[in-house]
């Protein structure tokens, strides 16, 4: 069945960009729908023009009565509107018909002559830079949408402030209109240069970094010295995040984060996701910053002594508590009560007394638990010989709510 609404992608270079039937279906159209810099394109259209402001959602509600008196509606997008565009939020809420036009990556990777099947995509367009860091880290081709906020030289400092500095970057401005222009800058170059809004970033490796896997060495991590007993230790620290249950979109809290060292391999894990820490020593939290850097992950970091700043933090899908500070019942409560349905908590404890606190202030708060008791040994040498060195006893608590369902 024929819908009244088309959507059609439109390049910078205006009309010029549309096939024939596309502009007949325009002309012949009764409203014209699109951004100010759409709608120039046809500046003697003779009928009515809405022009795209402010929420989606009005759009969709203005649109629907017009459809509903079977007005013939033309909404203008660019490029492809099912990249990133417009046409996605629209096919969601309307009955209409899409007629992509090539997107601007697809036009920047063909002004560098090169093949972007293997590209990561990632949008910073009216979007926040945060995470960005973990997303592409290791990447070999990364193409970025940016924005007037967003803009390449925003995103070369952003990549320089976690040492990320083994990419090329290529931009290419107003693609296909007359003030096209593309060039190639080393990062350190394309901190201070300026571009017109629109544009594309291409970033391609030039060498390869040091990349870390789950399970990273205690030793790699800034920690205090010489009491390096606060980091939670490499065995305890994979068997807990293998507890949570993590995913590549999972919003994940760490309680208590101290060198950060769970919240680093989270967002190894949950690349897509949001990580959230909390942490009250000034010390720690600087050696969590620079480890954040060390390990290219880029979450949020408050100071404060939980409960205090997690109404801050979005619901959680994960949580890990790996220190109370004689708060338990208070931080408990809250994230039994903020915790995702189908969501995990683990929280490690090293005496039994705080095994069986955790394991009732879960029961009172509707939680199931299972315990694991983690007894870990190491392999030390001894002169020409091998003995082992055992790691305190840690207990592992799980609680998640019965059959995965919220109290």
């Amino acid at each position: 069945m024929t819908t009244n609404i088309k959507v059609i992608g439109i390049g910078d270079d205006g009309k010029h960009s549309l096939l024939p039937i596309y502009e007949s279906w325009i002309s012949d159209s009764e409203i014209l729908v699109g951004g100010e810099r759409q709608l120039a394109f046809f500046p003697d259209y003779d009928g009515d023009k809405i022009v795209i402001k402010g929420a989606l959602s009005t759009l969709v509600t203005s649109l629907q009565q017009h459809q509903e008196s079977n007005k013939v509606i033309v909404v203008l997008a660019s490029g492809d509107p099912l990249f990133y565009g417009i046409g996605r939020y629209l096919a969601t809420k309307l009955d209409v018909e899409i007629y992509p036009y090539i997107s601007s990556i697809q036009q920047a990777f063909a002004k560098m002559n090169e093949s972007w099947q293997d590209a990561y995509v990632v949008s910073v367009h009216g979007r926040c830079m945060k995470g960005l860091a973990q997303k592409i880290n290791d990447k070999k081709k990364i193409a970025i949408l940016t924005d007037a906020e967003n803009t390449p030289a925003k995103i070369a400092r952003y990549l320089r402030s976690f040492q990320i500095n083994e990419y090329r970057a290529f931009v290419a401005e107003n693609l296909g209109g007359e003030n096209e222009r593309c060039q190639y800058f080393e990062l350190e170059e394309l901190e201070n240069a300026e571009f017109s809004p629109l544009n594309v970033v291409i970033l391609k490796q030039t060498s390869q970094p040091i990349t870390y896997s789950f399970g990273i060495d205690d030793e790699e991590f800034h920690q205090r010295k010489p009491e390096k007993g606060l980091l939670t230790k490499k065995e305890i620290r994979t068997l807990s995040l293998s507890e949570l249950k993590l995913k590549e979109n999972s919003v994940v809290w760490d309680i208590g984060t101290c060198t950060g060292s769970v919240a680093i391999e989270a967002c190894l894990i949950a690349k897509e996701g949001q990580v959230f820490a909390i942490e009250k020593n000034d010390h720690d939290l600087e050696n969590c910053r620079a480890n954040m850097v060390k390990f290219r992950t880029d979450f949020t970091i408050v100071q404060g002594k939980a409960p205090e700043r997690l109404d801050e933090f979005p619901n959680p899908d994960a949580i890990f508590i790996g220190g109370t500070a004689g708060s338990m019942a208070d931080i408990l409560s809250v994230c039994c009560h903020r915790l995702n349905e189908n969501g995990r908590i683990v929280l490690n404890a090293v005496t039994i007394e705080n095994l069986a606190q955790a394991v009732e202030l879960f029961k009172e708060n509707g939680l199931e638990t299972t315990i694991t008791l983690a007894q870990v040994s190491r392999s030390k040498p001894i002169l020409n010989l091998t003995r082992f060195d055992a790691l305190n006893p840690i207990y592992i608590i799980t609680a998640k709510h019965p059959k995965g369902e919220r109290t």
